[in-house]
């Protein structure tokens, strides 16, 4: 009887350290996985932090090149004054260079790189009732041509190249002047205008809405794109990352499939 009672005691023992060891185990697993989730957590809200204002015209591939990113579409004049104004932007992409460069003159931003080119056409909506075929078209009285203000990159773009044809006469059938390239695509789409000027890029995502009029090459202003990093960025780290993403091959490849110019490279480089 004493022998049984000493081998259920041991057996007891036995049980309570193999149980013991299995919660153990079972502890260090826990921790091990909650650490490596909070590891890859930290990481995934250090990317979503990342705030990225953005030229209109951008919105469609930026989001495919970085979808984690936080983005402000719009004129990249409204987006340059929100971030003079103290904005809280991690990076800046403008579809001018102007703008950042000016920023950069004011220490608000890094200096600016250019990470792709752009053309300018024109539309006109896919029922035509106008009749346009031609930019000279445009000089037809009663046409109803919409464009981006004087201070959106792509409204100053489109005064010069109406300046290069010897076209300046055509604004004089400008009907509405509005704050992005989109707006412009939008009341061109809608039917709402007989043509309007916009990048190569934003036409081709109202695919079967409106008809392209391709310009001549030798009147194209000079479209190039340039992104900094907001120097009150808090995310800086993330911010560069992002910045590299849109440079990189892989980056390069999704804004040339979406339409837009390789970028042209510093000499150097």
């Amino acid at each position: 009887m004493e022998g049984a009672e000493v081998l259920a005691r041991s057996d007891g023992r036995t049980a309570r350290l193999v149980i013991g060891a299995f919660v153990a185990v079972s502890l260090a697993l826990a921790v091990g996985a909650g650490s490596a989730g909070a590891k890859q957590g930290s990481s995934e809200a250090t990317q979503a932090h990342v705030t990225v204002y953005a030229a209109a015209s951008l919105t469609n591939v930026f989001r495919q090149i970085d979808p984690t990113a936080r983005y402000s579409f719009g004129g990249s004049n409204t987006l340059a004054a929100q971030i003079q104004q103290g904005a809280p932007a991690d990076v800046f992409a403008s579809a001018n260079t102007t703008l950042p460069s000016q920023l950069y003159a004011k220490g608000l931003v890094s200096k600016p790189v250019v990470f792709t080119r752009n053309t300018l056409v024109v539309v006109v909506p896919k029922s035509n009732p106008a009749r346009i075929k031609t930019v000279y078209d445009l000089k037809k009285p009663g046409t109803k041509l919409v464009v981006a203000g004087p201070a959106v990159p792509v409204g100053a773009y489109t005064v010069q190249v109406l300046r290069n044809m010897g076209l300046s006469s055509v604004l004089q059938n400008v009907v509405s002047r509005e704050t992005d390239v989109r707006e412009v695509l939008a009341k061109v789409a809608l039917g709402e205008a007989d043509a309007g000027f916009v990048y190569s890029t934003d036409a081709r995502t109202a695919p079967g809405q409106v008809t392209v009029l391709r310009l001549p090459a030798w009147a194209q202003p000079k479209v190039q794109y340039g992104i900094a990093i907001v120097s009150a960025s808090q995310n800086k780290t993330a911010a560069q990352a992002f910045v590299n993403k849109v440079l990189s091959k892989a980056g390069q490849k999704k804004l040339v499939a979406s339409g837009f110019l390789p970028r042209v490279k510093p000499k150097g480089r």
